[in-house]
């Protein structure tokens, strides 16, 4: 199957992810304007590349999700929770957390410059869509000093979970929860989480088919917005 080859301009549509090959590589080209972006993840599509080549846009089959109500924590976590030994905030530290998530780590693919595919190009669009209030981190701190997170866009009630990082056991983990038990109280049921992994898997997220995802993406980006700038709610993240 060929790609679509989308022109640098923001009036050039995405075909149908029906049309996807069976790798989930949808179309090449186009930019990484917000409203692009916006349009992508509005249609199930996110962008992944290596700096200096081509823009490539995806949308897999199947589709891993994370229902925010259905969020495991093993006893382990539970315990660190218990604990209180990280403070968590949201939107405090954006860029500091794509730097992070940028950091070298195992099966992915890296730049000549020794970072993954977050690089500048894509800071820059991601930085872009924070302050249009649309993209949003989770920080994890200990003493003062960020030792995990993630980050990902929000638009309607859907949140699109893009990278997480952790420095320190248990702080990306900590990340997550706090985020899904944030957004469940804000009415958002599910964060994408893109491909399967086995650490997305262990904390609950689960494969759906790719038609039945962009079917509640329709329903979910339609609907109001979240604030544009995140707070945690005083009593989150709580053990489970």
């Amino acid at each position: 199957m060929s790609i679509t080859w989308l022109a640098a301009t923001t009036n050039s549509r995405f075909p149908p992810v029906e049309q996807a090959t069976e790798h989930g590589l949808l179309a090449a080209g186009g930019d990484l304007s917000a409203q692009r972006l916006l349009d992508a993840y509005r249609h199930g599509i996110f962008p992944w590349f290596n700096k200096n080549d081509p823009i490539l846009w995806w949308c897999p089959d199947p589709r891993m999700v994370l229902f925010t109500d259905a969020v495991k924590v093993s006893k382990s976590l539970n315990k660190t929770l218990r604990k209180q030994v990280f403070t968590v905030t949201f939107d405090q530290a954006f860029e500091k957390v794509m730097n992070a998530c940028s950091a070298p780590r195992a099966n992915q693919p890296t730049d000549p410059d020794n970072r993954t595919w977050i690089h500048e190009e894509i800071i820059s669009a991601y930085n872009e869509l924070h302050r249009l209030g649309y993209a949003h981190s989770v920080e994890c701190w200990q003493q003062n000093k960020l030792v995990g997170g993630l980050y990902g866009v929000a638009i309607g009630k859907a949140f699109f979970g893009e990278s997480m990082f952790s420095f320190v056991t248990d702080s990306s983990k900590v990340a997550l929860v706090a985020l899904c038990q944030q957004l469940q109280r804000w009415g958002v049921p599910l964060i994408d989480c893109q491909i399967y992994s086995d650490h997305l898997a262990s904390m609950g997220a689960v494969e759906i088919p790719r038609d039945l995802f962009v079917q509640q993406l329709q329903q979910l980006c339609d609907q109001p917005d979240l604030p544009s700038r995140w707070q945690l709610d005083a009593d989150l993240p709580v053990s489970l």
